[in-house]
């Protein structure tokens, strides 16, 4: 335990030492700092390379700030092989307590765990040291499972955590690391680049695409395969290629299956709609409901499904027709559910309303489009919302250079000020 304990050093701040924090993301700091001091369980779910660790770093160094010692903090990664002893929730325990005898920390403990469903009963000890009343802890973890809370965990804390579900770059975080201005150029070079925050260090497309193709493989492979019994890899592939390819349009497990089944591909409909549902699991894509707003229910069978990153079409599968309009669709649909939405696609008579967005009191219909460049389009795009009786907000989302004026209660934004009108 010693010689690996040595090897953490650099990974922790210890004895005045500092780790790097990367570009803040105060979308996520702030929320998380209103639990700061509680023994709720502060929990980072998202896809891998989101960004979760450095958002943990900036949480530890925000206790830094107020006057934490760093030796009470101790910080645990399994994604790096020196954590890779770290199998089981014994060998955590273990390296705890070769903590604490180290440093012997007077006060709170702070444990921040990061990709913490790759330990073996991490249920256990989290649970054990959030409720700890002999010594006092605080507990931070993250996790690349949307599931991780469906079972042991989700009963033994019954409400003692606070989940936050972390994204890509949006487009304010995206301009701010590249120091870009706030405009249409931008919010194109955005839709073009994707938001994984490493993407941003990279000039070349060659090494923009092996880097994300490497982390497709990762997800999937480390993600989905080895967690679950995948019988046929090649197929999980080719749905994952089918979501990117068809995000935006209105899908169903049958005409997927159906549609396999016309190339000759050997599946059924259940392992369909399994592999589909392991994608989600591990944030790849988002599946959205749609919603009769006249009979204010959910309507089953067909789903719009959303990539969780421009960048795997952009630089995986760009060779196939994929309208801007389709990708600045994605684009909304991220930005709602980035700050907190509930997101349905809408139905009302016979149209289509893009977006449903609910949050706590707040009620907003979006309507898509890549440009209003006639009359004939704007009475198209328009009309959905026309159609809407009640007096919730209704907005139409374009990439326009100019914005239209106001139309019976229905407010035109550009795309690049989306999301100053959703944090309103």
């Amino acid at each position: 335990m010693d010689e690996n304990f040595d090897k953490l050093r650099k990974y922790n701040l210890w004895n005045g030492n500092t780790i790097d924090c990367g570009f803040e993301r105060p979308l996520y700091t702030n929320k998380i700092a209103d639990y700061l001091g509680s023994r709720v369980v502060k929990v980072l779910t998202g896809q891998r390379r989101v960004g979760k660790s450095y958002i943990l770093r900036q949480m530890a160094m925000k206790l830094l700030s107020q006057g934490v010692n760093g030796n009470n903090i101790l910080f645990i990664n399994r994604e790096l092989a020196a954590f890779d002893f770290i199998a089981t929730h014994r060998e955590l325990a273990e390296l705890v307590d070769r903590f604490k005898m180290e440093f012997k920390p007077e006060g709170k403990i702070y444990l921040f765990i990061d990709e913490v469903q790759d330990i073996e009963g991490w249920e256990r000890i989290v649970n054990s040291y959030s409720q700890d009343y002999a010594e006092e802890y605080e507990v931070f973890i993250t996790g690349s499972n949307s599931k991780m809370f469906s079972g042991e965990l989700s009963t033994l804390l019954s409400g003692r955590y606070i989940e936050f579900t972390v994204f890509p770059l949006s487009y304010s975080e995206y301009i701010g690391i590249k120091g870009l201005a706030d405009n249409r150029q931008s919010y194109l070079q955005y839709m073009q680049d994707g938001g994984y925050p490493e993407l941003v260090n990279f000039s070349s497309n060659e090494v923009k695409h092996n880097y994300v193709s490497a982390l497709k493989d990762t997800v999937l492979l480390k993600d989905i395969v080895r967690r679950y019994t995948i019988k046929d890899v090649r197929l999980l592939e080719d749905l994952f290629s089918y979501l990117v390819n068809n995000a935006s349009n209105m899908l169903s497990i049958s005409n997927i299956t159906n549609f396999l089944k016309s190339k000759g591909r050997k599946t059924s409909y259940e392992t369909v709609a399994a592999y589909i549902g392991y994608i989600e699991e591990v944030y790849l894509a988002h599946r959205t409901l749609r919603y009769n707003i006249k009979g204010r229910e959910t309507i089953a069978g067909m789903y719009k499904y959303y990539i969780n990153d421009l960048s795997f079409k952009n630089y995986l599968y760009g060779g196939l027709g994929y309208g801007v309009g389709y990708m600045l669709e994605n684009l909304v649909y991220l930005e709602l559910a980035r700050c907190g939405y509930d997101v349905y696609i809408g139905t009302i008579k016979d149209k289509e309303v893009d977006f449903i967005a609910i949050k706590n009191d707040r009620t907003i219909y979006l309507q898509v489009t890549y440009l209003l460049a006639d009359e004939q389009t704007i009475n198209r795009e328009y009309a959905s919302l026309e159609a809407i009786a009640d007096n919730y907000e209704k907005v139409v989302v374009s990439l326009d250079e100019i914005q239209l004026p106001t139309r019976l209660g229905i407010k035109h934004v550009q795309a690049w000020n989306l999301d100053k009108f959703i944090k309103v």
